[in-house]
């Protein structure tokens, strides 16, 4: 009959990551959401023109962007799991697929920002500066995404320390930018 003395202690609980990510991803989140509540600002000024001029954009292309940024995050998720339980070739493969497709989204973005500015939507209308402007700071950070996660690549290598927290740090980041697209894409894309 165990004990309690002689029990195993239950996991210890752990946020992943470490806090200078959480700072850094708790102030993106911060700046994304007074970009949102701006934007809510001047649409409720000008509900017909901003639905006007959304009806410029192509959903489909949106809900690709946004079915290839959820993949990439299992992509991300699993690549945690595979560098928990000792797997860190297997976790090097997801983080490349993840990486992928980040690529594959960055490439779907820019053939919509050529499509656009060929149809003749530029800066110079209020709701497609908000587009250009909310979709390109958030294209940087997926650039940045895309850098971290080449960290945490490079961490799982065979004469690396194959850290944990690095590869959680990277899909921590990578899961805001998920997450900031989401939002984006229902305030851009499906909000009439």
């Amino acid at each position: 009959m165990s004990t309690a003395a002689t029990r195993p202690r239950p996991a210890e609980r752990r946020l992943p990551g470490d806090v200078d990510m959480w700072v850094m991803v708790l102030g993106d989140l911060f700046f994304f959401g007074c970009y949102f509540v701006t934007y809510m600002v001047f649409r409720a000024q000008s509900v017909d023109e901003f639905t006007a001029a959304q009806r410029h954009l192509n959903v489909g292309i949106g809900v690709v962007n946004t079915v290839v940024l959820l993949t990439s995050s299992l992509f991300a998720a699993l690549a945690v799991i595979a560098v928990r339980e000792g797997e860190p070739r297997h976790a090097r493969r997801l983080l490349l697929a993840t990486g992928a497709c980040g690529v594959l989204f960055t490439l779907v973005k820019v053939y919509e920002w050529q499509a656009k500015i060929g149809q003749g939507h530029t800066m110079s209308d209020e709701f497609f500066s908000f587009y250009y402007v909310l979709t390109g700071v958030h294209l940087a950070h997926l650039a940045l995404g895309l850098l971290i996660l080449g960290v945490a690549f490079r961490e799982l290598g065979p004469l690396r320390a194959r850290r944990a927290t690095i590869v959680e740090q990277g899909v921590l980041f990578w899961h805001m930018i998920d997450l900031l697209w989401v939002v984006i894409f229902a305030l851009l894309y499906l909000m009439r």
